[in-house]
């Protein structure tokens, strides 16, 4: 093999190699996230699972009509199960859910500029704990920073809101009729507190299924930010 045959495939071998090295560090360099990739993904992901989420339940029958159904607490059952008997009150159970859950609707409306704020206010380090962290690592930080600002704003939506379905008088109304019948432990007649927090436990769990389908279903990332950010 002549001397200007084997430099020719040496050239060949080095400008491949070159070629391959470079098309290797523009695919590592495309997968290097800043810190500002970081955090804007995060935050687009908790937009989605908030965004997603609060809108959700706060449409008509968002709670009523989902896995998120406001139940009534353990003892309002023996209430509802005796009082079916009484003239006017056959249907009380069913009644008193269906304004439960529509106050719960209405107040979920208070949810989302609280979560956004919160969602604004994450740090870098806030952000890569969440991002390294469990599935619901982000659910919990939210729920850390905003529960008690959601509580604080839900209740007293969730009072204007039974009293605009005439929950609370009805479920003090059939609450009192039990009240009265002999031999009975008595029962609290206020909704209040019990709706208030049985609506963000649904809240936070949509939030939270959204996160787990983000962390573990790549069709859920709708974005190539979102993809580089979770692909880590």
């Amino acid at each position: 093999m002549s001397k200007l045959m084997k430099g020719g495939i040496l050239l060949m071998l080095a400008t491949s190699v070159t070629l391959i090295s470079c098309d290797a560090l523009k695919q590592a360099a495309s997968t290097i996230l800043s810190n500002e990739d970081v955090g804007a993904g995060l935050k687009e992901a908790l937009n989605v699972g908030v965004v997603n989420g609060a809108d959700a339940l706060a449409q008509k029958g968002g709670y009523f009509n989902s896995a998120y159904k406001i139940l009534l607490p353990p003892e309002a059952q023996q209430v509802t199960s005796r009082l079916k008997f009484i003239p006017g009150f056959s249907d009380v159970e069913n009644q008193v859910l269906k304004k439960i859950n529509a106050g719960a609707e209405d107040a979920a409306v208070k949810a989302k500029p609280i979560f956004l704020n919160a969602i604004q206010q994450m740090t870098f380090d806030d952000a890569m704990g969440i991002l390294m962290g469990g599935q619901t690592a982000a659910t919990t930080y939210l729920k850390s920073k905003t529960y008690d600002q959601l509580y604080a704003a839900f209740q007293p939506q969730i009072i204007t809101s039974l009293d605009q379905f005439d929950a609370r008088k009805y479920w003090a109304t059939a609450v009192n009729a039990y009240n009265k019948i002999p031999l009975l432990d008595r029962v609290n007649p206020s909704l209040d507190d019990y709706v208030t927090k049985e609506a963000l436990k649904g809240l936070f769990t949509m939030v939270e299924n959204k996160e787990k389908a983000i962390r573990t279903d790549q069709s859920q990332r709708t974005s190539d930010l979102l993809k580089r950010v979770f692909a880590k």
